[in-house]
């Protein structure tokens, strides 16, 4: 345990965070800290690619059932709700067919998941994929996923809203997908023959609802078009000049103005994201992350997850093998960063996180327990206060209050 209260007083903030221990246990030889998730959306973090990023400790955060012969999940987006977040996902969730679907869990907190279920059947296609969801003010979901084949043999979006997440389109869940669901834009002319693979993104501002895509026909680029019914969009143009495909866009508040995230993968290593102050035109890429091991080499999908006006982490999916059929459900977490550093000199990092605002550090045997502990923001560079004093012992639970959430 801290043996004392840990009273810190931030440079920057007007606010003085305290951590203490609570009841609880830790995994042996492990310490956890509670109250570490990201606050407010910072630009500048993003701006200076300053990003405390840290792995989920379960590699991969979310496995698929084992009760069926094909197991493939990966596509994931969370969607926030009044008592946590409602997790959509596309797979094969341990079922009897290779035939894509979409699935959702809920989750008060990422460290447990309720029952899984069927939310789209593939219907009349063989594949429904790649969901992105939102949330609509009137506690109702509007999702658009990737539909396959069209009526020519090509990946096309299809649009699905619900007032209540157990009626789809009108049609109890699980509902069939029908060729009738795919989305329509106007003014750009290679759509009828475009290949949507994936890279169908969708963003409300009031009445508008923006989609972002790509065409992998016509790759390099991610545009944009707008409209208001989920079914019909109106092309806008270029929002991205990048060889990545598009996965995710969320808005967040700043005091000079909003900002808007994109999230984009391609298939390998790595992700990335870019901002923008408008949502139309987005700023140069910049890299995310990479892998952590041969398990996620191969990303083949992203999605943000939310709170507020808070960017709490990313949800990925990924696999080991390159024919992208085996992949699983990882997280990262933009969390505080805590460091303890003992009397004897030994230094000790965060080791992994536990959903968004839990963080594990492991204490080395015949460590000395005395010495002090270090709090620095989201960027993991800037200290909130001064090193403190305390003694730090394996098996505990402590909680962190900056007190400026």
């Amino acid at each position: 345990m801290l043996a004392n209260v840990i009273v810190v007083v931030l440079s920057s903030l007007a606010a003085t965070p305290i951590i203490h221990q609570v009841p609880g246990q830790a995994e042996v030889g492990t310490v956890e800290i509670h109250g570490v998730a990201a606050g407010a959306f910072n630009p500048a973090h993003w701006e200076n690619d300053t990003l405390n990023l840290v792995p989920e400790l379960r590699d991969p955060l979310l496995v698929p059932r084992q009760s069926g012969v094909f197991r493939n999940i990966y596509a994931p987006s969370a969607v926030q709700t009044p008592t946590g977040w409602r997790l959509f996902y596309g797979a094969w969730d341990g079922v009897p067919t290779g035939n894509d679907r979409i699935y959702c869990t809920d989750t008060t907190d990422f460290i447990d998941f309720g029952a899984r279920r069927t939310v789209i059947e593939h219907g009349e296609f063989v594949h429904t994929c790649n969901v992105n969801a939102l949330g609509r003010p009137d506690g109702g979901f509007e999702l658009v996923l990737t539909a396959y084949p069209d009526a020519k043999g090509d990946n096309k979006p299809a649009y699905f809203s619900s007032p209540n997440g157990e009626l789809w389109n009108g049609t109890p869940a699980p509902c069939a997908a029908k060729q009738s669901d795919i989305v329509h834009v106007d003014g750009y002319d290679k759509y009828e023959d475009a290949d949507i693979n994936g890279v169908n993104v969708i963003l409300r501002e009031g009445d508008a609802l923006h989609l972002y895509f790509n065409n992998y026909k016509d790759f390099g680029h991610v545009y944009r078009a707008t409209g208001t019914d989920g079914k019909a969009y109106q092309f806008e143009g270029t929002a991205l000049e990048c060889p990545y495909a598009v996965n995710d866009v969320k808005k967040f508040g700043a005091p000079d103005g909003p900002r808007y995230l994109m999230g984009l993968h391609m298939n390998r290593e790595g992700l990335w994201y870019a901002l923008s102050k408008d949502g139309v035109k987005f700023d140069k890429e910049q890299p995310l992350l990479t892998h952590t091991g041969p398990q996620d080499k191969y990303i083949v999908a992203l999605g943000w997850v939310v709170r507020d006006n808070r960017l709490l982490g990313v949800l990925y999916g990924a696999g080991a093998v390159p024919e992208l059929n085996r992949n699983r459900i990882f997280a990262r977490w933009l969390q505080k960063r805590v460091v303890f550093t003992s009397n004897d000199g030994t230094r000790i990092e965060p080791e992994a996180a536990l959903g968004p605002d839990r963080q594990v550090l492991r204490i080395p045997e015949g460590m000395e327990r005395k010495g002090t502990l270090q709090v620095f923001a989201e960027d993991g560079k800037t200290p909130i206060g001064d090193p403190i004093p305390g003694t730090l012992n394996p098996g505990t639970v402590h909680e962190l209050n900056c007190g400026t959430e």
